[in-house]
């Protein structure tokens, strides 16, 4: 039995060590090699793209994928519409692996932004110093917002172009309280911008936020392929996975 992860997630490695622990399932997980050095999860990999959905298709019935999981960022909407034609293509069953996203609690000032370009045109109005948390990519929607200075974190280095008022800080997650607590301090920051990528790793600057009173615009999540069944965590995806594949011994699921 042969399972595809598009991963990239953390999520998608802890399937992967779920599924390669002491079983003789083949686990092969996709990145899309966008990190230069990512953390590489148990089992099989491979880098980069598969040429859109008839790619995939085609990858999926050349390896004889027995099925599918999406495991990919919750920001990856293009690869997940791709992954639902795939999937049709190619007759394998597919499941989407999504960590639930942020929800806001008391004390939050959250302002949600349909896109990177709609966040950018809400910060004049909120402070002059962000800390910005979407990434390396993307950049090209602050670069116009001249009079504001960003702090952009990012596990690589930023692809131009980028705000001409830019610090960058190269960081993986996750990140603590007390650390959240002295970036935001130290740095004078007076409003942070945030995709709802939704988990514990990155989740402290949010409190942190909260407890200075800062406020936060948080980007969200693009749509999703309608029809796709979900689950919220790894081992959820290891016993829907025991329905779909009933011939083989699964690992104790919890």
């Amino acid at each position: 039995m042969h399972v595809l992860i598009l991963g990239g997630t953390t999520e998608a490695r802890r399937l992967a060590e779920l599924l390669s622990a002491g079983t003789d399932l083949k686990v092969t997980t996709s990145l899309a090699g966008r990190v230069a050095a990512p953390r590489t999860p148990s089992g099989e990999v491979r880098v980069g793209g598969f040429g859109g959905a008839e790619g995939l298709a085609r990858w999926l019935r050349e390896h004889e994928v027995d099925a599918l999981i999406d495991a990919t960022h919750p920001f990856a909407g293009t690869m997940s519409f791709n992954a639902a034609q795939a999937a049709v293509t190619a007759h394998v069953p597919l499941l989407a692996l999504r960590r639930p996203g942020w929800v806001p609690v008391q004390g939050d000032d959250w302002h949600e932004a349909a896109s990177l370009e709609q966040a950018a045109e809400l910060l004049p109005a909120l402070g002059r110093r962000v800390f910005l948390t979407t990434g390396r990519m993307g950049l090209a929607a602050f670069v116009d917002l001249a009079d504001l200075w960003f702090l952009v974190r990012s596990v690589d280095a930023p692809e131009p172009p980028t705000p001409p008022r830019m610090e960058a800080l190269l960081d993986r997650g996750p990140f603590t309280l007390d650390g959240e607590r002295d970036l935001l301090r130290r740095h004078r920051v007076d409003v942070v911008v945030t995709k709802d990528s939704g988990g514990a790793a990155t989740a402290p600057k949010l409190t942190a936020a909260r407890e200075a009173g800062l406020p936060v615009v948080v980007v969200r999540r693009p749509p999703v392929p309608e029809g796709v069944p979900t689950v919220a965590e790894p081992k959820s995806a290891v016993r829907w996975l025991a329905d779909v594949l009933d011939q083989w011994t699964f690992p104790d699921a919890g």
